[in-house]
């Protein structure tokens, strides 16, 4: 199978002993391209390292919501030089948090909006984090808010963009939430949860929502999938999930393979870097 795993934190210290065999397993069960997405400047820096010495590994740079708190605009300085750097094809991660308690909303907000002005800017898709509070949706509302905001600065300025500004990154939102993020051209991440027995409702979106507008992610190293969930998770794992895709659709596990590995190529235009 053509596999890619489109968000992976390949940087952190759970797999500062054995990365180099954490890759290999990856690419032994067809795994061909690897989005590594940091959460601070430090990381940033250290998934643009990785990229360049691995061909096949492409990194995003940005700030995630959880460590903005110290947030302030001139941080945009210092990521601007590394998004504009080889084998950057996104900013990322960045979106809103809810569920932690790290940074407060207005502060997320405005470290989101000034990240969305800097990849639109750019021309790069961008990687999004929404994670609501328990019981409730608004992360993801605010966040399409803000997106459609967004748009209304950028599309006529970038048409070339179109259908590509970027993906919600691991998502749990509703249908309409989904529907609604497509429409304005962004593309769904699914994690390993899609696997689990107790997540019947993002199984049912996954059957309803276009093939052509998934991508599929480990989010390593969490969000295992069954049957390893709970363990340290990896790129390989991508398999897995791809699988669960497949089962809920009725359709290949290389159907789906190749057409989440063909939407990445399309979102990331990473072939024009190889």
């Amino acid at each position: 199978m053509a596999l890619t795993d489109t968000h992976c934190h390949l940087y952190f210290n759970s797999f500062s002993d054995d990365l180099q065999a954490v890759l290999e397993r990856a690419r032994g069960v067809g795994v061909e391209r690897f989005l590594v997405p940091a959460v601070d400047l430090e990381t940033s820096r250290a998934a643009l390292r990785l990229a360049q010495t691995e061909p096949d590994v492409f990194a995003a740079v940005g700030v995630h919501p959880n460590d903005a708190a110290a947030w302030q605009d001139a941080w945009l300085e210092a990521l601007r030089p590394l998004a504009q750097a080889p084998k950057v094809v996104a900013i990322g991660e960045i979106g809103l948090d809810y569920y932690r308690d790290y940074t407060p909303p207005d502060i997320q907000r405005r470290a989101f909006e000034r990240q969305l002005d800097l990849a639109a800017d750019l021309r790069l898709p961008v990687v999004i984090h929404s994670r609501n509070a328990r019981g409730s949706a608004q992360a993801i509302d605010d966040i399409l808010d803000l997106l459609q905001d967004f748009l209304a600065r950028w599309e006529s300025v970038s048409p070339e963009m179109r259908g590509r500004w970027g993906v919600l990154h691991s998502f749990s939102g509703s249908a309409a939430q989904a529907q609604r993020a497509i429409e304005m051209g962004f593309s769904i991440g699914i994690t390993g949860p899609v696997t689990f027995k107790n997540a019947p409702d993002l199984q049912a979106l996954v059957r309803t929502l276009p093939l052509e507008r998934l991508l599929i992610e480990t989010d390593a190293p969490f969000l295992s999938p069954h049957p390893l969930r709970g363990k340290r998770n990896e790129p390989e794992r991508v398999r897995l999930i791809a699988k669960k895709i497949a089962e809920l659709k009725g359709l290949l596990p290389e159907t789906v393979a190749e057409t989440t590995t063909r939407n990445a190529a399309r979102l990331f235009q990473w072939s024009v870097l190889d």
